[in-house]
């Protein structure tokens, strides 16, 4: 590889690096794209959906857009108004490298956000039984790592995150090819959440 093909590579890579910081470093676009994740909608619907005034959402929208997190899919008319759809082109989490780059001030509040929808959810699900399940999940252990095991710990982490994410993709098609009946009844909503942290002394 010449010196020229890799300063590109290395430009391009950094414009995605930027791009993938702005698009996830506020706490209202993680939620968004989080949103858009989950099924294609417009701004007025994940307004609605995140109890959020619709005009910072689209505030926010565009810059998502901007950033090619989310993608435009199409456009109807809405009482009288031309109402777009969105869905999410990039994941509603950071990778390491990219949260390492991020102020410590913004990794707070994102985690921060992240941590407040987690304990609403389980609390909601816990409500209603969500944890009846005998194959539902709930664990808890006290640890101590030196620096080769907690690395380790990470990635595995990690890759537990990209294979639920994969599972996830699966199933959508082979849900997609039922009637919505038997969608209705083959589908588990679900929800993995996962803390890893370091305890207060």
């Amino acid at each position: 590889m010449s010196n020229t093909t890799t300063k590109k590579q290395a430009e391009a890579d950094s414009t995605v690096d930027v791009r993938v910081m702005k698009a996830l470093g506020h706490p209202l676009r993680q939620r968004i794209l989080q949103a858009l994740n989950e099924e294609v909608a417009s701004p007025n619907q994940v307004a609605r959906k995140l109890g959020e005034p619709l005009s910072n959402v689209s505030y926010h929208v565009k810059i998502l857009e901007s950033c090619d997190a989310i993608e435009l899919v199409d456009t109807k008319p809405v009482r009288g108004a031309l109402e777009h759809f969105y869905r999410a082109t990039m994941r509603a989490r950071l990778e390491e490298e990219h949260w390492r780059q991020l102020p410590e001030s913004v990794r707070g509040d994102l985690s921060n956000q992240t941590l407040q929808q987690l304990w609403k959810h389980v609390s909601e699900a816990a409500a209603v039984g969500g944890f009846n399940d005998p194959k539902a999940a709930v664990a808890w252990v006290e640890l101590e790592l030196d620096d080769e095991a907690y690395a380790k710990l990470g990635d595995e982490i990690v890759n537990l995150l990209n294979l639920a994410t994969d599972l996830h993709a699966e199933a959508a098609v082979r849900l997609a090819e039922l009637d919505d009946e038997e969608r209705k009844e083959a589908t588990h909503r679900t929800e993995l959440g996962l803390l890893h942290f370091h305890r207060a002394e």
